[in-house]
C-alpha cells in the first residue's frame, strides 16, 4: 500500500473518484464493494449533483417526459463511499490535491478522474450564447420549457450523430406541430449497415423530420443557424424531404439543438497531466495517465487506446473502464500488478421516438454487422439496455464479479506490447 494520510498507527489509502456518470459510478460501486471489508481505504466520489443523470434518456427530458428519480448519495449508502456534492474547479497532480467550489480541498493518494465531455459548443460563434444542449438534466429541462412553449415554428438539430437522430426523432413525435430540421456533416446512421440505415432514414420521414447532410453549421443567431457545405457525400446520397440549401444559407430558428461534438474539461491538461489533442489523458494498458500512474482516467475523459484505434465515449464502453479502474486500484493496493484493459463494441441502439428504434449490431471495432433489429424488437432492446446500469451498479453492491463481465474484443483489442 502506497503512502497516504497517517491516523494514529495506521495508514488510510486515499481514493478519489471525480465525477459520479455511468464510468465513474461504475468505479465507485465496484472499488467499495471490494474494499468493504479492508480496513485503510477510504473512498471519496465527487460530483456536482447528488441526482444521477440518465444521459442516454437526455432526449427524453428534453422533450418533457418525466423519469425517475435516481439518487447517487442513496445508492452509495451503506457502501462507505463518502459523497461530496461540488464542482472539480482544480487538480494538482503534483500536491495530489483536487480543489471543490474554490474552498474546499481534497487529497488523494490515488485518483480516479471521470469527468464526462460536454456539448463542443465553444468552437462555432454564438453556439453557447443562443443553442440548447443535453450535457445535463438542466440542461434538457430548459429545452423541454422552450419547446413547451412553442405553437409552431421550426426546430433546428444541429448534429446528425445518434445524439441528434434521437432527438429529432423525439421531439418530431412528441410535438408534431413544430418543424424539425436535423443537420450534419454526415448523412444519419452513416456507420450502419445499409438495411439499418435506411430502417432509420425512413423514420426520420416518416415523423416529418427533414434532413440536410453534408453542411456544417458555422454560426448561431438568436433565431436562425448559417451553414457551410461540409465534406462530399459518398455515393450521391439521397435522402427523403431533404432540405436544400446553398453555401451560407441560414435557416430560420425557433430553437437550436447542438448536437455535434463534445469536449472535454480543460481540468486534466491544466493540472500537468499528458493529454491528447482533445484534451483528454492519455492511458497505459491498465487506465492510469502515462505522466502521473497513481491517476486512472476513464469514461469520455480518457483516450483509451485499443487495437482497433482509441475508444469513443459511450456507456457501454464507460462503465467497464470505471470497473477495470476499480479493479486495477484493488490489485494495486493488494501489491499485485493491474490488468490491461479490453473491450470491443457490440451494439449501437439508436430509439426513434417512444414507438420505434433500429439496433445495429457491431464488431468489436465498431464496424456493422449484417445482423440488425428494428421496429417493437428493437424498442424493447434498446429499454432494457438503457435500464441496465442502474440495477448493474445495485447488483454490483453485493456481487462485485457481476460488474466484470464485458467482450474484451478478441484479436480487434490486442495492442502490440502490451501484456
Amino acid at each position: 500500500m502506497s503512502a497516504g494520510q497517517r491516523t494514529g498507527t495506521a495508514t488510510t489509502h486515499r481514493v478519489v473518484i471525480l465525477g459520479a456518470g455511468y464510468a465513474g459510478m461504475a468505479a465507485a460501486v465496484q472499488l467499495a464493494a471490494r474494499m468493504k471489508r479492508r480496513e485503510g481505504v477510504r473512498v471519496t466520489v465527487v460530483n456536482a449533483q447528488e441526482r444521477f443523470t440518465e444521459r442516454m434518456r437526455l432526449h427524453m427530458t428534453a422533450t418533457g417526459q418525466r423519469l425517475a428519480e435516481l439518487s447517487i448519495p442513496e445508492l452509495l449508502e451503506g457502501t462507505g463511499v463518502q459523497f461530496v456534492r461540488g464542482w472539480v474547479t482544480a487538480v494538482d497532480a503534483d500536491a495530489k490535491s483536487v480543489r471543490i467550489d474554490d474552498d474546499r480541498v481534497l487529497h488523494y493518494d490515488t485518483l480516479v478522474y471521470g469527468l464526462g465531455g460536454v456539448a463542443g459548443t465553444s468552437a462555432t460563434p454564438g453556439a453557447e450564447d443562443h443553442a440548447y444542449t443535453l450535457g445535463s438534466a438542466q440542461d434538457a429541462e430548459l429545452l423541454a420549457a422552450r419547446l413547451a412553449q412553442l405553437g409552431g415554428g421550426t426546430v433546428v438539430v444541429a448534429g446528425s450523430g445518434l445524439t441528434g437522430v434521437e432527438a429529432a426523432a423525439e421531439i418530431a413525435e412528441r410535438y408534431p406541430r413544430l418543424s424539425v430540421v436535423l443537420l450534419g456533416r454526415q448523412e444519419p446512421g452513416a456507420a450502419m449497415n445499409p438495411r439499418a440505415k435506411a430502417y432509420l432514414q425512413a423514420a426520420l420521414d416518416r415523423l416529418g423530420v427533414r434532413v440536410r447532410a453534408g453542411v456544417e453549421v458555422v454560426k448561431v443567431l438568436p433565431d436562425a443557424v448559417e451553414l457551410a457545405d461540409a465534406v462530399e457525400l459518398p455515393d450521391a446520397v439521397e435522402l427523403p424531404d431533404a432540405v436544400e440549401l446553398a453555401d451560407g444559407e441560414r435557416i430560420a430558428a425557433d430553437a437550436v439543438l447542438w448536437t455535434s461534438g463534445t469536449r472535454v474539461s480543460p481540468l486534466a491538461a491544466a493540472a500537468g497531466l499528458a493529454v491528447d489533442e482533445q484534451g483528454r489523458i492519455l492511458t497505459d494498458a491498465a487506465l492510469r495517465s502515462v505522466s502521473h500512474p497513481e491517476v486512472y482516467a476513464i469514461g469520455d475523459a480518457a483516450a483509451i487506446r485499443q487495437g482497433y484505434g482509441v475508444m469513443h465515449g459511450t456507456c457501454q464502453g464507460g462503465m467497464p473502464t470505471g470497473v477495470h479502474a476499480a479493479l486495477s486500484i484493488d490489485r494495486v493496493i493488494r501489491g499485485r500488478q493491474p490488468k490491461p484493459f479490453r473491450f470491443g463494441y457490440y451494439h449501437t441502439p439508436v430509439s426513434l421516438g417512444r414507438g420505434d428504434a433500429v439496433v445495429q449490431f457491431t464488431r468489436p471495432d465498431d464496424s456493422p454487422r449484417r445482423i440488425c433489429l428494428t421496429g417493437r424488437t428493437a424498442v424493447r432492446y434498446k429499454e432494457t439496455v438503457t435500464a441496465s446500469p442502474w440495477p448493474t451498479y445495485g447488483r454490483m453492491k453485493k456481487m462485485p464479479a457481476s460488474g466484470a463481465f464485458w467482450p474484451r474484443g478478441g484479436r480487434f483489442t490486442r495492442v502490440r506490447g502490451a501484456r
